[in-house]
């Protein structure tokens, strides 16, 4: 009986410790198999309205194991909203849940920076005084507020245009456009044809008009005056000068010169070379004008030895310019590229022979149509401007055809002199760049001398020749 009661009361004692580990542990169990939750940065953050909102995220674990992506994330920011915004972080693992909570506070800070108004066109502004001032724009921009263009208000008070405007913080703008009613700008008169002109001796003058514009005077077309000096009986350069003046007293004057010279005869051939220099060729037909003791013209590129062009000017021949790049779609581009490309190749010409060469061939000639594809008109437009800035263009009326059927020297040989004439000026086209050309020279050359005709170089004093403008 006392064994019984002994064993009784030790699985009493038993049971108690097992009921008391068993509820210590409970704690211990919980804590590690709940899920772990913490913000990463602050719990309340404050932003500028406009601001962006940059969630700085959360720090998820659930036994040891990175279960941030699980976390599920509640709640958004209007950043152009001031307002206070709550956003929730929610975690559940098994029969646990964790959640967090993070305040972000947009808010409107103080503002004195004031808009600002940028004017379109000038802030002065001249219209002529039969007009009314027509509005070239605005634009109105806030650092928090951004484009408030359509805030702007607009009054005028005497010749004064006032731009006003205002932010959502009261601060105010004004800017002031000045308007005067004047003519200040001269009238424009536009010659037709060349501002160069040669004619021969005895010949008649036509004047080629002009075209005159005013911004502001319809009558001016009425009021210029022409002077004209030209005496095709006498040996001389003579101007002629177009002069205008408008209601507003705005005076323009340009002029046109006339060049009166000895006529040349019939049955002088001008030899011409384009797109070199190259040796091989060059060098060879420099050689053989050498021995013939013909002078010729060479439109040169910016290609080639720089040698050869200071051999053919020392050798008497007229340097002249065709193209730096004969490249139809960066020189036809605009008539901007056109002189570019002209520039490099005149510099190269003044640089090696000291001469200011005003003598030009377009690349293609002035009646070429492929300028067509890269500039509707340009050549309208080039030969005329050309003229003005000094220079004088020559074309050809006679071609050796060596850029294009004429593949042999025999074939060079005959499209020249079957075209030859002694009853007119001969321009040739040739290519200095051309074998055939360079083999047919002497040939032709001696078929032009048996036939009682002569040679020249292009000058000031050469009549033009000149295509029909194409484009």
């Amino acid at each position: 009986m006392k064994d019984i009661a002994e064993l009784h009361r030790k699985m009493v004692l038993f049971f108690i410790g097992f009921l008391l580990l068993t509820i210590s542990g409970i704690p211990l169990i919980m804590y590690f198999s709940s899920p772990y939750l913490e913000l990463k940065g602050s719990n309340e953050i404050t932003i500028n309205i406009n601001e962006s909102y940059d969630e700085p995220g959360v720090i998820a674990t659930y036994y040891g194991n990175d279960v941030s992506p699980e976390v599920i994330v509640t709640g958004n920011v209007d950043t152009t909203k001031p307002n206070t915004y709550k956003i929730k972080y929610s975690l559940k693992k098994g029969l646990f849940k964790k959640e967090k909570e993070r305040t972000v506070i947009v808010i409107k800070p103080s503002n004195k920076v004031a808009p600002v108004i940028t004017l379109k066109g000038s802030s002065s502004v001249n219209v002529c005084p039969n007009k009314s001032y027509e509005e070239e724009g605005y634009t109105a921009t806030d650092d928090l507020d951004g484009d408030i263009t359509s805030n702007v208000s607009v009054t005028t008070k005497d010749n004064k245009i006032i731009y006003s405007v205002k932010d959502s913080s009261g601060n105010t703008s004004t800017i002031e456009r000045i308007v005067a009613y004047q003519d200040v700008t001269k009238p424009t008169i536009t010659l037709k044809g060349n501002s160069s002109v040669t004619i021969s001796l005895n010949s008649k003058y036509t004047d080629p008009g002009y075209t005159v514009t005013d911004n502001c005077d319809s009558t001016i077309v009425n009021k210029v005056k022409v002077t004209n000096n030209v005496n095709p009986k006498e040996l001389g350069t003579y101007e002629v000068i177009y002069e205008v003046t408008d209601s507003a007293g705005n005076k323009t004057s340009v002029k046109r010169t006339v060049k009166v010279v000895k006529p040349v005869q019939g049955g002088v051939i001008y030899l011409t070379f384009d797109d070199g220099p190259k040796n091989g060729t060059t060098n060879v037909i420099l050689d053989i004008l050498k021995e013939e003791g013909v002078k010729a013209t060479f439109f040169v590129t910016n290609s080639g030895p720089d040698s050869l062009i200071k051999r053919e000017y020392e050798e008497g021949h007229t340097i002249a310019l065709h193209t730096a790049t004969h490249n139809y779609s960066k020189v036809y581009a605009s008539v901007d590229a056109y002189f570019n490309d002209l520039q490099i190749v005149h510099d190269r010409v003044k640089r090696l022979t000291g001469v200011d060469s005003k003598i030009i061939r377009f690349p293609g000639g002035s009646s070429n149509t492929v300028s067509r594809s890269y500039s509707k008109g340009i050549m309208t437009t080039l030969t005329k401007e050309v003229t003005s800035r000094g220079y004088r263009y020559f074309d050809w009326n006679v071609s050796c055809e060596d850029a294009g059927g004429a593949k042999t020297k025999t074939q060079v040989y005959n499209n020249v002199i079957k075209n030859l004439s002694n009853k007119r000026v001969n321009m040739v086209l040739m290519h200095d760049i051309k074998p055939q050309t360079r083999d047919a020279l002497r040939d032709i050359i001696e078929y032009a001398k048996a036939n009682n005709f002569t040679f020249a170089t292009i000058d000031e004093n050469t009549p033009d020749v000149h295509h029909r403008v194409s484009n």
